[in-house]
């Protein structure tokens, strides 16, 4: 019998779910698994929620090591930022690099370290007791692409924006467009901070099924 997929696929919700579709983007938020590699209530560990690579030079992981942090899979970069994920700073140093400088742009800064950006992305990502994820409400227009937002029409569903069209997401890939409609109320799931950088020029990157429909 085919053992069933770990649950380890987190969603632009920040919900996470058992699927046997691969990502794209490997993610860290501390050890959330227990001794014999099955998920435990908590959703983190500490504050420091990273992206990183699927491979990176020869480093290999078994994969729910016991005592090792827990890997996440995302779709694609769009889904980690929803989810409140910046680029790891040691196998994604370009990406780390550009979100940093854009995030000085954005606050004006001269210098800022990854542990006041994580200070900050934790308190924008949740809310409540018990924590939930954080939106906050826009209209679809004014939204940077890479931006996933929640349709009040569909509540069930998460799109994201690309360019002029709305891709609905699945864990597979994306498999609907919409035409943008700029004057639609939404919530957003991605972070503000994120959008803020997104404003600024980070573009997203998107799974190669966004090009296709």
């Amino acid at each position: 019998m085919t053992p069933s997929p770990r649950r380890n696929r987190v969603t632009p919700y920040n919900t996470i779910e058992s699927d046997p579709a691969r990502g794209t983007l490997i993610g860290n938020r501390g050890i959330l698994h227990d001794a014999n590699g099955a998920m435990g209530p908590r959703r983190w560990t500490h504050p420091h929620w990273i992206a990183c690579r699927l491979t990176f030079k020869d480093y290999r992981r078994p994969i729910a090591r016991p005592g090792a942090w827990t890997e996440l899979f995302f779709l694609d970069e769009a889904v980690a930022f929803a989810a409140g994920h910046r680029p790891c700073a040691f196998c994604r140093r370009a990406d780390y690099n550009r979100f940093v400088a854009l995030w000085r742009q954005v606050h004006g800064i001269a210098a800022v370290h990854a542990g006041a950006i994580d200070k900050a992305l934790h308190a924008a990502r949740l809310e409540g007791r018990p924590p939930r994820q954080r939106t906050f409400r826009s209209r679809a227009g004014d939204l940077p692409t890479g931006t996933f937002l929640c349709l009040p029409d569909r509540p069930a569903e998460a799109w994201v924006r690309h360019g002029d069209r709305l891709l609905r997401w699945t864990h597979a890939g994306y498999d609907k467009s919409l035409p943008l409609d700029p004057t639609t109320p939404v919530d957003v799931l991605t972070p503000a901070p994120i959008v803020a950088i997104f404003r600024a020029g980070y573009v997203s990157e998107l799974h190669g099924s966004a090009g296709s429909i």
